[in-house]
């Protein structure tokens, strides 16, 4: 089962800390994981109906593979933008990008493999049965369900990671009691997009870093697609989680960063570099993705650049000179 919603901002790029003692730890109500959907338990968590965890695995590819608990759903909210393959018994549940807010469902005592192709950061709900209601419609749909940047579960899951240490177990069990009332009454789709197939996507991502700076059509992208209008737009939004509209938007903010960082050129010329026709139109588009104006993100930009200069470096020349000594 497979559907969208309406896209929310990519905003939390969580920071894992070192793992702290495991007194400590059973004061929190979020748990560190020791392996992915791993809880690292305190004395009291057996009984609870609500546990929360966090994970983060900074590798460029991974694979990890969890049963479900006989007693409870497992539900987890992607933190940071990642590519995931969600799979079970060899049937491909999920395939694709996961933007920051994606929330999938895996149902009680089902096994559920996941392979991601970046470094990724989930917060992890695991949430007993008898927080759902009994018989309803609503609970059949809930196994493995994928909702690409389901607005609520982003806002709830900001919630708790804003809240940090100050959040307490009735409060965090609260925003799980919420996420499951709101896994209930979402409306199940009433047919599944397939994806657009990765050698038509390929294409348009291709055919988007080529012309990003000019003004591109929905059709002209469609006809690349070799697609409708209606069918590309669909497919691609199953793809990579973004209208053909967003997905432009972001490619041309990611060159813009770039020439805001390497390049001294005024914003007005860089707005017009990458396809915009205004300087006010790209700079509002580029808070909306960033959340800083492109003066600031510069700004922020060149001050990492001059501290990671300002690090000592290594000389290997003397090492190159007696390596050439010694051939000598």
């Amino acid at each position: 089962m497979f559907t969208d919603l309406q896209a929310a901002h990519a905003w939390i790029d969580l920071q894992a800390g070192p793992r702290d003692h495991q007194v400590h730890q059973a004061a929190q109500p979020i748990s560190s994981e020791s392996g992915w959907r791993r809880l690292e338990r305190g004395p009291n968590a057996a009984t609870e109906d609500i546990a929360i965890s966090r994970w983060e695995d900074l590798r460029d590819s991974s694979s990890h593979v969890a049963t479900t608990p006989e007693d409870r759903y497992f539900v987890g909210i992607a933190l940071k933008t990642t590519r995931a393959k969600l799979t079970r018994d060899r049937q491909i549940i999920f395939d694709g990008t996961m933007p920051a807010g994606t929330l999938y469902v895996s149902a009680p005592s089902k096994p559920l493999c996941a392979q991601f192709q970046a470094p990724c950061a989930f917060l992890h709900f695991h949430i007993a049965v008898d927080q759902f209601p009994m018989q309803s419609p609503a609970t059949d749909g809930l196994g493995d369900l994928v909702l690409l940047r389901d607005p609520l579960a982003a806002e709830l899951a900001k919630a708790l990671i804003e809240r940090g240490d100050a959040a307490d177990h009735q409060f965090a069990r609260c925003i799980g009691q919420t996420l499951a009332m709101h896994l209930t009454r979402l409306e199940p789709p009433r047919a599944r997009v397939n994806a657009l197939p990765k050698w038509r996507l390929r294409r348009v991502e291709q055919h988007i870093a080529e012309h990003f700076d000019r003004s591109i059509s929905l059709s002209e992208l469609a006809g690349v697609a070799g697609l409708s209008r209606m069918h590309f737009a669909a497919q691609f939004r199953a793809a990579t989680g973004y209208r053909p509209r967003e997905y432009l938007l972001n490619h041309r903010i990611e060159h813009a960063k770039t020439l805001l960082a390497t390049t001294g050129r005024p914003l007005a010329e860089i707005a017009l570099a990458v396809g915009f026709s205004t300087q006010a139109h790209f700079s509002t588009v580029f808070k909306r993705i960033s959340g800083e104006s492109p003066a600031r993100w510069r700004l922020a930009s060149k001050s990492e650049r001059c501290e990671i200069e300002a690090l000592p470096r290594h000389r290997p020349a003397a090492d190159r000179d007696w390596i050439a000594s010694a051939a000598a």
